[in-house]
């Protein structure tokens, strides 16, 4: 089991920055890859970027040159700095593991409780 706890939501106005964190406690040693998604009211949940086990890092076409992933998920910590923030990033921000668990020898997702992120125009 992984849980994942995230922080660092909030209000902002266009143009303003955030930066969010997700640490994770459990069996960090099974997790593969962190990343964020997020969910703006009525739409489905959708990738905003991926940070891997070997430091690759990838980015939905909307937030990319906007947005910055870090962190090491081999130690179970992911960043998200966002700047030059839109209305449009407004949504509830998840932090995802993607893991591998041995025993089962299957993958397994798991998500945090979501922080909320609001820009306002």
């Amino acid at each position: 089991q992984v849980q994942l706890v995230e922080s660092g939501g909030g209000l902002v106005k266009a143009g303003g920055s955030l930066r969010l964190s997700c640490v994770a406690s459990g069996d960090i040693s099974s997790i593969n890859a962190m990343g964020w998604y997020r969910q703006a009211p009525g739409k489905q949940r959708e990738l905003v970027a991926v940070l891997s086990h070997d430091r690759k890092t990838s980015f939905a076409p909307s937030v990319r040159g906007r947005f910055t992933i870090s962190g090491d998920s081999t130690k179970g910590t992911v960043y998200l700095q966002m700047n030059n923030l839109k209305p449009d990033d407004t949504g509830i921000y998840y932090c995802n593991a993607d893991c591998y668990i041995v025993a089962a020898m299957k993958d397994v997702v798991y998500w945090g409780q979501g922080t909320q992120v609001t820009v306002s125009s």
